[in-house]
């Protein structure tokens, strides 16, 4: 099958387009077809050797998918060949290739008025937003949430579902100017954390702080976050994009009485699919109303994939890219 190579560790330029063999399928895994992948900030981090997961080479980078089932594992029930669906790949890697497999547990169907790249933009970040703020941060209406990170992929759904779910959105970028595209998702107040970020949240939340926050950035965000937090609040932990895993002062959360939280939506889906499945029936409800629509920051064909994976690593990234591996 046609894919997006990586025979040895490095940037980006050095993915070529070649061959690699079909995917072997589980018993409990579906074939897919993929037509569109998604880009996501571990996928930087896999061909260069820096992530968690080390695939023997050469491999296929990529871990979400978007596509038509063409065969089912011999345990699988329940869905059937030519079912448009979303998932994360099985492996964790392999998505930027014609074929992929994934657990059929996990694999979500495609809302019927969503094109295979919407669906792919819809995927991991809204899931991981909502998985964040509902299940692990309890967000509820009436409360201030401060959006980390949120001119990106998972920072924008985050604005959305935010305001969807009744909070005050406080949207929170390297600049204005980029964070432009949250206040048209609704965001209440922008904020620059270049600037003193932790003053300016006290400020527009009357002194209280933040009662939920959800932080893609890590580093010096997340630290004046954790200084800026309201009694009872939560602090979600999504993941690092500024390339540095902060220093937490323990002190923090016993002095103002908040929670300090993980977000792992990769994990969660595979300890609870029943709850995956609920939470994108939620999500369905609320593509269907209007209450949140997946922007696409670029969509980008197989052979530009190291264009699309630069092009996330040099922070030029308003809301999702997205691989076309097939034309649409």
């Amino acid at each position: 099958m046609r894919a997006v190579v990586c025979n040895a560790y490095g940037p980006p330029d050095k993915l070529i387009i070649g061959e690699l063999p079909s995917p072997e399928l589980g018993s409990d895994e579906v074939r897919i077809e993929v037509w569109s992948a998604g880009v996501n900030f571990p996928d930087t981090l896999i061909i260069e050797g820096k992530y968690q997961l080390r695939p023997a080479m050469p491999f296929a980078p990529g871990f979400e998918v978007a596509g038509m089932i063409t065969e089912l594992g011999s345990d699988v029930r329940g869905l059937q060949v030519g079912d448009r669906v979303m998932s994360l790949t099985s492996s964790g890697y392999g998505a930027f290739a014609e074929e992929a497999v994934a657990r059929a547990a996990e694999v979500v169907p495609i809302p019927e008025a969503l094109d295979y790249a919407t669906a792919t933009a819809l995927y991991i970040v809204y899931g991981t937003a909502y998985h964040g703020l509902v299940q692990r941060g309890d967000l509820k209406a009436g409360e201030t949430l401060v959006v980390l990170g949120a001119s990106g992929g998972v920072g924008l759904a985050s604005v959305e579902l935010g305001k969807a779910l009744g909070a005050t959105v406080i949207a929170v970028g390297r600049t204005e100017e980029r964070l432009i595209i949250a206040r048209d998702k609704g965001a209440d107040y922008l904020v620059s954390y270049n600037s003193d970020l932790k003053t300016k949240i006290l400020e527009l939340t009357d002194g209280k702080g933040a009662d939920v926050c959800i932080d893609m950035l890590g580093g010096s965000p997340f630290a004046a976050m954790s200084r800026a937090m309201n009694w009872g609040g939560r602090l979600l932990i999504v993941g690092f994009t500024s390339g540095e895993i902060p220093q937490l002062a323990v002190n923090l959360p016993l002095l103002k009485g908040y929670s300090v939280i993980g977000v792992y939506w990769g994990r969660s889906v595979a300890h609870d699919p029943v709850g995956h499945i609920a939470n994108f029936k939620a999500l369905g409800a609320m593509l269907e109303s209007g209450k949140i629509s997946p922007h696409i920051g670029g969509i980008f064909s197989l052979e530009e994939t190291p264009t699309a994976l630069n092009t996330l690593l040099n922070r030029q990234v308003t809301g999702k890219l997205v691989i076309n591996v097939r034309s649409q």
